[in-house]
């Protein structure tokens, strides 16, 4: 299966509208998420790079239409318009915090689905995003923190575990991970 690759994705980006500062957070979470997959293939877990490569680039596409957790699905529907493959448009799906529940769902007025993510690439992309606060490096502690005061505490949890689940895989905590090999992409601080 081919993915878009680096320019194709910042030119879908730009071609839907996305604004400056998403596409800034879109290539911190692309940095992150890089490092993240290639410890994985490090520690001899299989995952498909190129895949996490796009789905990191095109996974908030959606905010070209809207900023709220709606963005997901919005960004499924240009995904599925450009005929990008269906692994790719999961993740784009999917990548909301760890994810989000059937009754969260319908909580916020998303369709009645659980838009967890489920595949190792839909999994650390997720979690490179959830440690991309705008295009700044933030810990996982930092980032529960965000969510609790915002009351979001189910998501919180989950981001936790997702985020611990992945740094056991990877044989390192990914907050130390990506610290090791932070290379400062910008300096917004929000999408």
């Amino acid at each position: 299966m081919s993915y878009p690759d680096y320019n194709s994705c910042l030119k879908s980006l730009t071609d839907e509208g996305v604004n400056t500062k998403v596409i800034n957070h879109v290539k911190a979470v692309h940095q992150f998420a890089v490092i993240i997959g290639n410890k994985f293939v490090e520690q001899g877990h299989m995952v498909n790079m190129p895949l996490i490569e796009a789905g990191a680039l095109l996974h908030d596409i959606g905010r070209s239409n809207t900023h709220g957790l709606a963005h997901a699905l919005a960004g499924c529907e240009i995904a599925e318009r450009l005929g990008l493959p269906d692994d790719l448009i999961s993740i784009i799906r999917n990548h909301i915090g760890a994810g989000i529940t059937k009754e969260e769902a319908v909580n916020n007025g998303l369709p009645s689905e659980d838009y967890i993510p489920l595949t190792l690439e839909e999994k650390i992309v997720a979690a490179a995003d959830n440690l991309a606060a705008g295009d700044i490096l933030q810990t996982i502690a930092q980032h529960e923190e965000s969510l609790l005061k915002k009351g979001i505490t189910e998501g919180a949890k989950r981001c936790v575990a997702l985020h611990k689940e992945l740094s056991e895989m990877c044989g390192i905590d990914l907050d130390i991970l990506l610290a090791g090999n932070k290379k400062s992409p910008g300096k917004t601080k929000s999408c």
